[in-house]
């Protein structure tokens, strides 16, 4: 019975996401978003107007548009390569604390290496540590039949606890701060500011070369392939000799790398500390832009910016048009409740066209 139930999931998703099912999607949120927003007594254009000059009205405010583009790019890979295969894997956000706990240890050490190597020294402690933290639902998914999303939601929260606990009764905490935080970290281990006078780090920049990576290793290798039919027919896979348990196993300890080296990166480019819920809520967003795109790491790409838009011009929304600083997240939840419904309204289309 479990079975039958894990192999619904991947069926739908190859029906269910398509470009078109995407943009129609975000096309409804859009529209329901401009409805609420005339609901609150302003008109739709003039608040969309602010939004889109917040993220695009000069080049600080599109470097910001960048930066926050970085974890969800990082993380929507990771969990784009898991809706492939047929995994959930919707844990990034404890991927990231995880990350910025390996980031953190590596940081705060003060070693005397080039900044290259220094950087390159947190990237991978980052992932290590959170490859290992993926691998535990990884296993329990493949070879105990647990529920992916439950373990990995249940192993976010003990990672949000473990971080609070690193900056606030470990030796890596900042003593009589006024926020639970890390000590500073190292300067050599600071990820370069591109643009002076702004945060813009090549964390976007990163985020953009992996998900070209992955497009092109699903599309055009043995191991995207076996991901692929892993993902779309489960049983043909296994009688063409793909070792399913392990190929999951290692598609969610890479997503949950991923994650880590969002959350590292977000450390060492951005804050240059460990705090206390330092990435809140950010990788939900990015398990949402992984379903607005499909699973498609191009579309990764595309659904990472869109949020990022909708995030940093939501600000100036705000003040601009007096429209709730939350309108933003509203219309993001809004987009993908749209896109996940279009694409059930079109997969049972095709279903009822099969049966006539």
């Amino acid at each position: 019975m479990s079975e039958k139930k894990s192999l619904k999931l991947p069926l739908i998703g190859e029906m269910l996401y398509s470009s078109r099912n995407s943009f129609l999607g975000i096309l409804l949120g859009l529209v329901a978003g401009a409805f609420l927003i005339l609901i609150s007594g302003v008109n739709p254009l003039s608040a969309y107007g602010a939004l889109l000059r917040g993220a695009f009205g000069s080049w600080s405010s599109f470097t910001n548009v960048l930066v926050r583009s970085s974890p969800l790019l990082l993380g929507g890979i990771g969990v784009a390569l898991g809706i492939k295969s047929g995994v959930w894997n919707t844990g990034i956000e404890g991927y990231m604390y995880l990350g910025g706990i390996g980031a953190t240890i590596v940081a705060t050490g003060n070693l005397n290496l080039p900044p290259f190597l220094y950087i390159l020294l947190c990237f991978v402690v980052a992932m290590v540590f959170a490859g290992i933290w993926g691998a535990i639902p990884g296993y329990l998914r493949a070879y105990r039949g647990v529920n992916e999303v439950t373990c990995t939601i249940m192993l976010n929260y003990i990672a949000i606890f473990l971080t609070n606990w690193i900056v606030t009764g470990t030796s890596l905490a900042e003593k009589g701060a006024y926020y639970p935080m890390s000590l500073p970290f190292a300067e050599n281990s600071f990820l370069p500011i591109l643009t002076k006078g702004t945060s813009l780090h090549p964390g976007a920049f990163i985020g953009l070369i992996i998900c070209l990576f992955f497009f092109f290793v699903l599309k055009y290798t043995p191991f995207g392939f076996r991901t692929r039919m892993l993902g779309s027919n489960p049983f043909a896979a296994q009688y063409a000799g793909v070792n399913s348990k392990n190929q999951m196993v290692i598609i969610m300890v890479i997503g949950a790398m991923l994650g880590g080296l969002s959350g590292a990166i977000e450390c060492i480019g951005l804050r240059h500390r460990l705090y206390v819920e330092f990435v809140t809520g950010v990788g939900y967003e990015s398990v949402a832009a992984a379903l607005v795109a499909g699973g498609n790491p191009i579309g990764v790409i595309a659904s990472a910016l869109f949020f990022s838009v909708l995030k940093a011009g939501g600000a100036t929304m705000s003040i601009m048009t007096g429209v709730s600083s939350s309108m933003s997240s509203v219309i993001i939840s809004l987009c993908v409740i749209f896109v996940i419904g279009v694409g059930v309204a079109d997969a049972k289309s095709v279903s009822k066209k099969k049966k006539k």
